[in-house]
C-alpha cells in the first residue's frame, strides 16, 4: 500500500480563551480527535456543514493560524509539522503545499496585475522575474484563459468570477506542489462555472499527479471528484469512506442527512424537503 504523503493523527485545535471573539470563559475546543490521511495523487473531499471544522484542519495543515493551540500529529512525508517554525512553513507553502480560499471575488488583490499574482510565488523563491512571468502565461493557458499572455497585465476586475478563480489555481499550481487544499473553490460561481471549476481540478490532479484535499459543504458536487470522503460533524470526523461506499451505504445519521437533504429534480414538489435535523434523532457511531 502507497504510503501517505499527508498524515494527521489525533489532532485537536482549541482557540484559546484570550482569542476568543466576543469573550467566553476556557478554550474553546474547534477540531477534536481527527485522523485523516492523503495518498499520492488521491483526491479526498473533506465535507460538512459550517462551523464543523473543515476549514480550521485545512489551515492547520499550513499552520495559518498561529494563535490557535494545536495538539497532535501532521506529518508532511514523514516530518512533523506542528511546531515548526514559521521559516519552515515558509518553504513549504506554495511549493509542496499550496491553497486556494474561499471567495474568488477576495482571494486576490485588486491592485496588482494578474501576472504579478500568479508569477509571485516563482518570484519569492528566486526565479527571474521575466521566467516566472512567462511560466505564469503557460499555466494560465493550461488553465483555459484565452490569450494568457496578453491579459498578464490585466487586473483582477477585469476578470469574470469563473476566470479569476482560475487565476487563483494558477497562482496556487505553478510552483507544482505536490498537495492542493482547495477550500470551497467554487463559493459564489454559478452552476456552470462550478463544474469547469471541478473539471479543472481534476484534470490537473490527472496530468500533475497531485493528492487534492477538497474542503466543501456540498456533498452533491464531490461524487465525480473524489476518491474518499471524509465527513466532519462539530468537530470530529463520523465516517472516512470510500466515494462509491459512502453514497451507496451512510452509515452516521449526518452523512444520512447530507445525502437526504440533496433536491432531486424528479422530487414531488409539493413534498417537503428534509434537513439535516430530520436524521439526526439518534447519533450512530463515528469512524
Amino acid at each position: 500500500m502507497t504510503e501517505p504523503v499527508l498524515s494527521i493523527q489525533n489532532l485537536s485545535v482549541r482557540v484559546p480563551e484570550r482569542a476568543r471573539i466576543g469573550g467566553g470563559a476556557g478554550d474553546l475546543t474547534v477540531v477534536e480527535g481527527l485522523d485523516l490521511s492523503i495518498c499520492p495523487g488521491e483526491r479526498v473531499a473533506l465535507v460538512g456543514e459550517s462551523g464543523s471544522g473543515k476549514s480550521i484542519t485545512a489551515r492547520a495543515i499550513l499552520q495559518l493560524n498561529r494563535a490557535l493551540v494545536y495538539d497532535g500529529s501532521i506529518r508532511w512525508d514523514g516530518t512533523e509539522l506542528l511546531g515548526a517554525g514559521e521559516r519552515r512553513m515558509r518553504r513549504l507553502r506554495g511549493s509542496e503545499i499550496s491553497m486556494i480560499f474561499q471567495d474568488p471575488m477576495t482571494a486576490l488583490n485588486p491592485v496588482l496585475t494578474i501576472g504579478q499574482q500568479v508569477a509571485e510565488p516563482l518570484v519569492v523563491r528566486g526565479v527571474a522575474r521575466r521566467e516566472a512571468l512567462r511560466r505564469a502565461a503557460e499555466m494560465l493557458d493550461r488553465l483555459g484563459v484565452p490569450k494568457a499572455k496578453e491579459r498578464l497585465k490585466a487586473y483582477p476586475g477585469q476578470f469574470s468570477g469563473g476566470m479569476r478563480q482560475r487565476v487563483v489555481m494558477a497562482a496556487a499550481l505553478i510552483a507544482e506542489p505536490r498537495l492542493l487544499i482547495a477550500d470551497e473553490p467554487t463559493t459564489a460561481l454559478d452552476v456552470r462555472v462550478q463544474e469547469q471549476v471541478l473539471d479543472l481540478i481534476e484534470a490537473m490532479s490527472r496530468e500533475m499527479s497531485l493528492s487534492v484535499l477538497f474542503i466543501t459543504h456540498d456533498l452533491a458536487i464531490v461524487a465525480g471528484l473524489a476518491n474518499r470522503v471524509a465527513v466532519m460533524y462539530r468537530g470530529r470526523l463520523v465516517e472516512d469512506r470510500p466515494v462509491d461506499e459512502l453514497f451507496e451505504n451512510p452509515r452516521h445519521p449526518y452523512t444520512r442527512g447530507l445525502i437526504g437533504s440533496i433536491p432531486r429534480l424528479d422530487a414531488d414538489p409539493d413534498t417537503r424537503l428534509q434537513t439535516v435535523g430530520d436524521f439526526m434523532a439518534t447519533e450512530g457511531p463515528t469512524v
